[in-house]
């Protein structure tokens, strides 16, 4: 078949300003999520945009990289994987077959969930084209052996790479400090080791396990009647196994005394990093924490610790802390990198830093402007098909409320200073604080 070239052309520059256009939502507009289940038990959440020509479609499961056990980067390579060759069609076959109708591939995966995602313009031949390669990915992976030989060989030569890198050293020592054996403790990147003994049985048996129907969450945003979308997603869903939903993962224990690991490295700067078990998803102190870690490290120079760290000491560039809420307690973390012979005065301060303000709480004018800046960033996080997907998995994954995003500003504004300084100080304590230094000498 001769593929027309300058039609492919356009498609593909079509996506392209696609991408970078905005669509009309203002912050206080709702968004119409519609959502139902299909004949096979997979969760799905729609949005319907007839303002591009687009369609996004992502379709997640409860497997990430907790799901691994003590074949860590099992998960990964699996969903990689799975693009690489499906149905009979080899990876050059789905990758020209995508390119041929201006779709883009792609996919995610962190500790709890795996996604395999679509974008494809919403005209038929197209759609199409890109759904049949899409589903063929989600239903019939072939997990070929020469593939897996070869793409082991490449994730051992960037596990080894990494493994001589300080953040990546920090990152890794910093998990297993907080989470010790808890299966959040993994890397998703696995091991070079657990890497290179993984066999194509084993992540058929973990796609058959993980990818079923019932673990399924699909998520479809853009140019598409909901009868449409109901017919892509029972599509979608009804060639996924029949396995039954994932368990829950093991709930998160807190650290009983305070943690300290120091790793020896050449590194001219030492990478600091700090913290606790810290939220869930949904979880009823999100606002008051997401609103005072901004104020605390989350809102770059404006934060407390950015004045305290660098703007009043210079002790590093860039400082930070965040909150990152799974399926059970994500991390709460606090991060810097400073010069050697400064990290111990770097490391004191931010402690200090954080332990007053746990203590203290925030003064009336840091939550008005804290509120304001992340009140009126608010239109930005909902200005793009591909960002309203990213939501609208969310919000199915994690069995959010589906007026989540219409009542966001309002949780925001409604927080006051003292919900962050009760939320703070039952949640994180600076007494039994996680820290890991990698640089200097032991």
């Amino acid at each position: 078949m001769r593929i027309n070239l300058s039609f492919v052309r356009r498609a593909q520059q079509a996506l392209v300003i696609a991408t970078g256009l905005l669509l009309a939502v203002q912050a206080q507009a709702a968004l119409n999520i519609q959502h139902w289940q299909t004949s096979k038990g997979s969760a799905v959440y729609f949005v319907e945009n007839h303002d591009l020509p687009i369609i996004d479609i992502s379709t997640n499961f409860a497997a990430g990289g907790a799901r691994d056990g003590d074949k860590s980067g099992l998960s990964g390579i699996t969903r990689y994987l799975m693009t690489l060759g499906a149905g009979g069609l080899t990876d050059q076959q789905i990758s020209n077959g995508i390119a041929d109708v201006g779709a883009i591939l792609g996919g995610e995966l962190d500790a709890d969930r795996a996604a395999l995602k679509l974008r494809t313009l919403s005209s038929e031949r197209e759609q199409k084209a890109a759904l049949d390669i899409y589903t063929k990915i989600l239903h019939q992976p072939d997990f070929p052996e020469a593939t897996l030989t070869r793409e082991k060989a490449r994730i051992i030569a960037g596990l080894k790479e990494a493994a001589t890198q300080p953040a990546s050293i920090a990152n890794r020592a910093f998990l297993k400090a907080l989470y010790g054996n808890h299966p959040y403790a993994v890397e998703e990147d696995g091991e070079p080791e657990s890497v290179n003994a993984l066999v194509r049985d084993d992540l058929q048996q973990f796609y058959h396990q993980y990818y079923g129907a019932k673990n399924a969450v699909i998520a479809l945003m853009g140019d598409l009647t909901p009868e449409q979308a109901r017919t892509i997603a029972e599509r979608i869903s009804s060639g996924l196994p029949d396995s039954p939903a994932a368990a829950a993962l093991p709930e998160v224990g807190y650290p009983q005394a305070a943690v300290e690991r120091r790793i020896a490295h050449p590194a001219s700067q030492s990478h600091i990093m700090l913290g606790y078990p810290g939220a869930k998803r949904g979880d009823p102190d999100y606002f008051a924490l997401y609103v005072g870690n901004y104020i605390l490290g989350g809102g770059g120079f404006v934060s407390r610790l950015t004045e305290e760290v660098r703007e009043k000491r210079g002790l590093a560039y860039s400082v930070y802390s965040y909150f990152l809420p799974m399926q059970q307690l994500g991390q709460f973390q606090v991060g810097l990198q400073t010069k050697r012979d400064q990290a111990e005065d770097a490391l004191k301060l931010v402690r200090e830093t954080l332990a007053n303000f746990i203590s203290k709480g925030v003064t009336e004018a840091e939550l008005k402007a804290a509120k304001q800046n992340i009140i009126g960033g608010f239109p930005l996080r909902i200005d793009s098909n591909s960002r309203i997907l990213d939501y609208l998995a969310v919000i199915g994954f994690y069995k959010l409320p589906l007026t989540y995003l219409e009542e966001f500003n309002g949780k925001v504004d409604a927080v006051t200073a003292a919900q962050i300084k009760d939320a703070f100080s039952r949640r994180i304590d600076p007494d039994k604080l996680v820290t890991v230094v990698v640089g200097g000498s032991n």
